[in-house]
């Protein structure tokens, strides 16, 4: 199919974090299951928690859309993804692969990309029997609008008619859709055929009023409203900090994770937060980290050297060298093992300013960041079980030391990683090694000094999720409606 005729449709939010991303993913899985050929697509994703693809990079929402759909993810699914840096901007990732930064004053420039978006957009049409887009933010953001490719910029490009969602759990649902019609020109008016409400909580049917008031103030017809849907937690989270903390009746290891400003790729927490046996304390700044975690895990970051820096400043180094003297377990992933080692070196400025900086010497190894970025899907081994899984890999840098000998995992027949002495402190580049059950329970029970048994099937709670979250749509939102909606797609303007 051409660009103009593969049937889309967007969805777009009245602001962050309205829950587009789970509707997305739970439309992918509920025209998955009526046989369509389903592809998700966010023209751009600003986000430090990305999945390694065997084409490279995209954000971890339309990876986990893509399962949704049961189809591989694909950079084309999210060709633009911005990782931010703190202060310095973003690296620009572009269909996949590093494509250099954009800093603040520069952002406007986003609309270069738009013929690559649009590329990405007529790959994905030529396979699929439906499209369906993310938008990001809020499309009332009109200071952004000249050259915004991310809501109504790439609907109106594309020919893409779109659904405004607002969510009524943060309060306001009313003035948010009746105000973005209110600031939008009227082309971009036009694009918005209808509005849904998210996360309602209570009866539904008092809430009738209320549909009445926004489809008087703005012609737009409602779709439905969606009530809460608890379960919601059990998916991949796309902010670290929708990783709920929670005490777990009878929860036998207590893991503590320090919430660092610039954290990636901090999927690895998803299967653990999902384990009966487990209590996960995500520590923000301001708390100290609680004395009697059985394993403290430094996650993935974007900034390294930054992350190391506030790391000190909230005194978590102290907490955790403390913990460590007292035999409690630390895991490093990623940037967090790089934290562990010696020292740390950015001469090129990677990550932001060049420079050096000393780790926290819990593991005798050393990193240097160097420019080529591995990006790349893997089969690992657990050394210690004889267990196997799937993982990926996303990192600038190469590590060297002593404790490389004592390697937790193995890749391809090589070494990955590093372990102290006695086992307690670890470290690896590996990311979603806890998703294989196998490695979960061994590496669980190997903290616990115990053995554990684990009823947890995490690729299986994950899609029986999915499923759910598909029916709960569909009991809720007038899906013929959505779908005549998606047909209806005009050519590209």
């Amino acid at each position: 199919m051409s660009r103009a005729s593969t049937p889309a449709i967007m969805i777009l939010g009245t602001g962050s974090n309205v829950g587009k991303s789970l509707v997305v993913a739970g439309l992918c899985r509920l025209f998955a299951n009526r046989g369509l050929a389903v592809a998700p697509f966010k023209p751009q994703n600003m986000s430090n928690n990305a999945a390694a693809t065997a084409a490279g990079e995209i954000g971890r929402a339309q990876a986990l859309q893509a399962r949704a759909a049961r189809i591989a993810p694909h950079p084309d699914m999210n060709p633009v993804l911005l990782k931010p840096e703190g202060e310095q901007g973003s690296q620009v990732i572009l269909q996949g692969r590093v494509a250099g930064r954009l800093t603040s004053r520069d952002f406007a420039r986003r609309g270069d990309f738009l013929p690559r978006v649009l590329e990405s957009f007529e790959r994905l049409g030529e396979q699929a029997d439906l499209i369906l887009v993310e938008g990001a933010g809020s499309p009332a953001e009109t200071n952004l609008r000249a050259r915004d490719i991310a809501n109504l910029g790439f609907a109106r490009a594309a020919g893409v008619p779109a659904v405004l969602v607002g969510d009524i759990d943060r309060g306001g649902v009313i003035a948010s859709l009746v105000g973005t019609h209110a600031v939008l020109d009227r082309a971009d008016r036009a694009m918005i055929r209808a509005f849904a409400i998210n996360r309602f909580r209570g009866d539904v049917g008092l809430f009738g009023p209320g549909l009445d008031t926004i489809a008087a103030a703005t012609g737009w017809p409602s779709l439905g409203v969606i009530p809460w849907f608890a379960d919601a937690a059990r998916l991949p989270a796309e902010d670290g900090l929708d990783i709920r903390s929670g005490r777990k009746p009878g929860a036998r290891i207590k893991i503590a994770v320090p919430v660092l400003p610039g954290i990636a790729n901090f999927d690895d927490l998803d299967p653990l937060k999902l384990e009966d046996c487990v209590d996960l304390a995500m520590i923000g700044p301001g708390q100290a980290l609680p004395g009697d975690a059985d394993l403290v895990i430094l996650p993935g970051s974007k900034t390294t050297l930054r992350d190391l820096a506030a790391l000190r400043r909230e005194g978590w180094d102290i907490d955790i060298l403390a913990h460590r003297r007292r035999g409690g377990h630390v895991l490093g992933l990623c940037g967090g093992y790089q934290m562990l080692g010696r020292v740390v070196r950015d001469p090129l400025g990677l990550e932001g300013p060049a420079g050096e900086a000393t780790g926290l010497g819990l593991l005798d190894v050393e990193t240097s960041l160097d420019a080529e970025k591995t990006v790349r899907e893997v089969g690992f081994s657990h050394v210690a079980s004889a267990t196997n899984g799937q993982a990926y890999e996303i990192h600038l840098g190469r590590t060297v030391g002593g404790d490389t000998a004592r390697a937790p995992f193995q890749v391809d027949g090589r070494a990955e990683g590093a372990a102290s002495a006695d086992g307690r402190v670890a470290g690896s580049y590996l990311h979603g090694v806890f998703a294989s059950d196998a490695v979960r329970s061994a590496w669980l029970a190997h903290i616990a000094g115990a053995n554990l048994s684990s009823a947890l099937g995490y690729g299986d709670a994950v899609d029986s999720t999915l499923d759910a979250l598909a029916g709960h749509i569909e009991r809720h939102i007038d899906i013929d409606a959505l779908l005549d909606i998606a047909k209806s797609r005009s050519p590209t303007v």
